[in-house]
């Protein structure tokens, strides 16, 4: 083994650490310019957002597409995809509805792999932001200007019937820690919900299931987070069916009402808290459908993504 100094990069992740502010940023700029500059997009029109449609637009191709430009599109999904699971959750919803085309992609399912390149383009400064600023674990002594917030924290959203071929809903979740998102999921569901409520059943019970992971993880770590964990819902009626011990679905669904069961046995545990949040406030509300300009602009903002340009020697990126 041997000293290299410290941590700047790692499989094509820069790493910036500020010890004094206490926070710590991972972008993948570098790896954004590769792939711009391997499909010729540096002089493409700009893009303010990874999709130009909406869920309903994207469909199945009825014409064939020759196996050359197959083959190109596979390529760009693939490039993109390392960055959607890696650094950039903003473009984890993008990835999964255009990767549902990857064996024939018409010539608009094409358009959209560029322009979610031109995307990542105009925004590879954008990391991800870990701060142990303002953490429910601060001591109040040390920190009294800080404003606590959990440690540790969950968000899961749906959005009932999107798929127009299939009528399955989108689920997505999200998961933060210290401020910054460690995990996170857009997909379609496996089988058809009959109700807002049901399709965001399942995403929490999906969710749930892997917070119950990650907190196994955290007592094999000896790590405390401080404060109960949470998952944040923006169905009202969904949150109550949860926490409240009274409330009752009327369902023939035997899956559905196991689902409930099921939580709110958590919920009676302690083992999750279910809390209501406004849909303009939902961290995962960009993992469940195409948001226009400004509401993206908060999604990224609610996922903890930063732009890290200023921090970042320009003229030596390699630094």
């Amino acid at each position: 083994m041997r000293d290299l100094g410290e941590l700047q990069w790692f499989l094509n992740i820069r790493i910036i650490r500020d010890r004094q502010q206490r926070k710590l940023w991972l972008c993948q700029d570098a790896y954004v310019d590769k792939i711009v500059k391997m499909y010729n997009l540096e002089h493409s029109a700009k893009a303010a957002t990874p999709l130009s449609v909406s869920r309903k637009e994207l469909v199945k191709f009825d014409g064939h597409t020759d196996p050359q430009s197959v083959h190109a599109y596979q390529r760009r999904i693939g490039s993109v995809i390392y960055l959607a699971v890696i650094t950039r959750p903003d473009i984890a919803l993008a990835v999964s509805l255009l990767a549902v085309f990857l064996t024939n992609p018409s010539p608009r399912h094409q358009a959209e792999a560029d322009r979610l390149i031109c995307y990542l383009r105009d925004t590879k400064y954008l990391a991800i932001e870990y701060s142990a600023n303002g953490m429910h674990q601060a001591s109040i002594k040390t920190y009294p200007h800080e404003t606590c917030h959990p440690v540790f924290e969950a968000s899961s959203d749906a959005a009932f019937g999107d798929d127009p071929d299939t009528k399955r809903s989108s689920e997505g979740f999200l998961f933060r820690l210290f401020g910054g998102p460690v995990d996170w999921k857009a997909t379609r569901q496996p089988y058809v919900t009959t109700s807002t409520t049901e399709a965001e059943l399942l995403s929490l019970s999906h969710a749930a299931r892997s917070l119950i992971w990650w907190n196994r993880l955290f007592d094999q770590m000896d790590f405390k987070t401080g404060h109960e964990a949470i998952i944040y819902c923006d169905n009202v009626m969904t949150t109550r069916h949860i926490m409240n011990p009274v409330s009752k679905i009327n369902t023939k669904l035997q899956h559905v009402d196991i689902q409930n069961h099921w939580l709110r046995e958590l919920a009676g545990k302690k083992e999750v808290k279910v809390e209501w949040i406004p849909t303009a406030e939902m961290p995962a509300d960009g993992l469940t459908k195409p948001l226009e300009r400004q509401r993206h602009a908060k999604f990224v903002e609610l996922l903890g993504l930063h732009d890290v340009r200023y921090l970042v020697d320009t003229k030596n990126p390699d630094k």
